[in-house]
């Protein structure tokens, strides 16, 4: 199997988890203007079961490097494959909130405040659970993401003070904080089944990135029939969705979903290769600074700041630069 042997490649592969994570939200909006987002979410956990195959039997089977994965998949223990399969569940169940806050309340919104918050949280978890790099360096890192966050907050504010539904944002910045908090959770699960020292000889038992990768994805499929149809038929907003109404979709719509999946799969998988020598606090911070990318897509794509003022603007180059700035240190940590 493939496997990282540089701290360079590993922030590499960081940066692309940062681009996919921070970009898959693009084809919930591409999927159609009618098209609800929990009808979109089937076609997202389909894409991103059928990704963590692609890339298990492919970069996860060849190279001289380590076990198959099919023979790595057959030793796991229940247990490790039992927290990986806990942490797709965790996961599954923040996701659907950021989407949900994402059709409420837009990408510039919902992913800085929801991946923001998880970041934070996040980094403090997975660092606890394995130390690895400056922790000085590394929190002052997260330290001003923290403060980027607070400047989208007051950014997103103001425009809902200059025109939007206020009960509407409160509603979308309230479901993105709620995914942040059960999104923090999930990488310390999947980290803790891995054998993050060795993944060319792991411990009998432990997962590799490409067996974690596939178990993961299987988890948020199973629980997704339990979430989402929770959700179709109990929205945030809107009525009732049917079974009906999926099956009516058009092919390119299902398959805008899949591809949005997909995106997020490789950049997951590319996080979980580069957390054996990065560590799995850097690289689920670096993997975070997403809602930099999805605030770039949201403000200079989607307009979602059309029409507010300087000061809003403002605030958003500064949250720009103090992520950037974050980034940097958290990068620095591991040299």
């Amino acid at each position: 199997m493939f496997i990282v042997n540089s701290y360079p490649l590993a922030v590499l592969f960081c940066f692309i988890t940062m681009m996919c994570w921070g970009s898959w939200g693009n084809t919930q909006k591409l999927a159609s203007k009618d098209w609800r987002y929990e009808l979109f979410y089937w076609d997202y956990v389909i894409g991103m079961f059928l990704f963590s195959l692609l890339i298990s039997f492919t970069m996860g089977s060849f190279g001289e490097e380590g076990r198959h994965f099919i023979d790595d998949l057959g030793q796991a223990s229940m247990h490790n494959i039992g927290s990986v399969i806990l942490g797709g569940v965790i996961f599954n169940a923040s996701n659907i909130l950021l989407s949900a806050s994402t059709s409420i309340a837009g990408m510039a919104v919902a992913f800085p405040l929801g991946v923001g918050l998880s970041l934070v949280l996040g980094t403090i978890i997975n660092y606890i659970g394995a130390p690895k790099g400056d922790p000085v360096i590394l929190f002052i890192g997260v330290a001003l993401i923290v403060v980027a966050v607070i400047c989208n907050g007051v950014a997103s504010s103001k425009v809902n003070r200059e025109g939007t539904d206020p009960h509407s944002s409160r509603k979308g910045i309230l479901l993105a904080l709620l995914a942040g908090v059960l999104m923090s959770f999930f990488y310390r699960f999947v980290a803790a089944a891995m054998d993050l020292d060795d993944f060319a000889s792991p411990a009998a038992g432990k997962l590799t990135p490409y067996s974690a990768i596939f178990i993961f994805s299987a988890g948020v499929l199973l629980s997704n029939l339990l979430f989402n149809s929770l959700v179709m038929r109990y929205p945030f907003v809107g009525t009732r969705v049917s079974w009906r109404e999926y099956f009516r979709g058009k092919a390119s719509t299902h398959l805008v979903g899949m591809l949005g999946g997909a995106i997020w799969c490789l950049g997951t998988a590319f996080s979980y290769i580069a957390s054996g020598k990065a560590g799995a606090a850097i690289s689920y911070a670096l993997g975070q600074g997403a809602p930099m990318i999805a605030a770039i897509w949201g403000v200079f794509i989607w307009k979602e700041f059309k029409g507010a003022s300087k000061g809003v603007y403002g605030l958003l180059a500064v949250m720009f630069v103090l992520f950037v700035a974050g980034l940097g240190f958290i990068i620095a940590s591991g040299n």
